[in-house]
Parts: C-alpha cells; sequence; structure tokens
C-alpha cells in the first residue's frame, strides 16, 4: 500500500513553490536594472498580446539602465507604449529601433514598500508549502485506513515534516536576500 505515497512528489511540488516565488521576485525592481523587470509587459505586437522577450532583445548595458533592441520596426511604438502604460514608473526614451530606460533611485519610502511586498511573496509560498504538506498528511492517513503501519505512517510523516522545514528554511533565505538587495543603497 505504501507505493500510492510518493515524497519525491511532495518535493517537486514544494519546490514550484520555491520557484514560483523566485519568479515573483525577480520582477521586483530593486534600483538595479534587470531584464526580468520587463518579463510581465506584454506587448500589442501583429493584432496579439505578446511578451516583450518575444519582440525584442533586452540588455543591460549599464547598472541602471536598460536597452531594448526591438527586431521589428513596426512594434517598436507598440513597444514604448506598453513600457510607458505599465506600473513601472519607467520613463522610455527611443532611437531608432532601440528603446533605453533609465532605471531611477529609489527612496525610502518605496523600498520599504518593496520589502513588505517581498515578505508577503514569501508569506504566500510558505502557505503553498504547507497546503503541499497538509496534503501529503491527508494522503498517509487514507493509506493507514487502507491498511499502511502505523510506524510506516508515522515515518512518512516526519519525512514531509523534514521537507517542508527545508523548503520553508530556503523561503525565508530567498526573501531575507531579495529584501537585503532592495535596501541596499
Amino acid at each position: 500500500m505504501a507505493g500510492s505515497f510518493d515524497l519525491d512528489d511532495i518535493k517537486r511540488r514544494m519546490q514550484g513553490a520555491v520557484n514560483a516565488l523566485r519568479h515573483d521576485l525577480s520582477s521586483l525592481r530593486t534600483g538595479r536594472a534587470s531584464p526580468s523587470i520587463l518579463d510581465p509587459i506584454q506587448v500589442e505586437a501583429y493584432g496579439t498580446p505578446t511578451p516583450i522577450s518575444q519582440v525584442a532583445t533586452v540588455s543591460v548595458p549599464e547598472p541602471r539602465l536598460l536597452s531594448v533592441q526591438v527586431w521589428d520596426r513596426g512594434v517598436v511604438a507598440s513597444v514604448e507604449k506598453a513600457i510607458r502604460e505599465s506600473d513601472l514608473g519607467l520613463n522610455p526614451q527611443t532611437e531608432g529601433q532601440v528603446i533605453r530606460l533609465r532605471i531611477p533611485e529609489m527612496n525610502e519610502q518605496r523600498r520599504k514598500e518593496l520589502v513588505k511586498v517581498a515578505s508577503k511573496y514569501g508569506e504566500e509560498a510558505r502557505v503553498a508549502v504547507r497546503h503541499v504538506r497538509r496534503d501529503g498528511l491527508d494522503t498517509l492517513k487514507k493509506l493507514e485506513k487502507d491498511g499502511l503501519s502505523e510506524d510506516e505512517s508515522a515515518r512518512h510523516a516526519d519525512q514531509v515534516q523534514k521537507a517542508t522545514d527545508q523548503t520553508i528554511a530556503e523561503i525565508d533565505q530567498t526573501v531575507a536576500i531579495k529584501e537585503k538587495e532592495i535596501l541596499q543603497v
């Protein structure tokens, strides 16, 4: 009966929460130029909303500057408009097919807001991990009713808890690193 309990699947699902957290944190602007801050932007290209990465190359020529090299001259205006209308607070400057984005200095209040957002993302990831843990423990209870021994169930429950503790520690460390990055002046 123990064959239907899959610890590797539980660990994989917990790691998915960590990966989602890292993706969410990468979109937070820290005052340093990072191509990933443009990831959420959708550009109206060829009549379809398209991710900016599919119509242009984003590079970081300087620590506080993003350069967006648009491949098709006809889409430059759409890319510029999408960046301007995003809530990133960036002011695009267009030169031909290249759009330059200066990353402004962040004030202390904005830094504190971003730390709160990072903490919120971390809490959402911790909640997701706890849901996976609960699902795993519920599976063990059902298997125990179907004939799994109490010792085997307790051993698996201990493994699930250890995986949960490790994943939450990884989440806490990831959020702490991002908060430190945001608060650096």
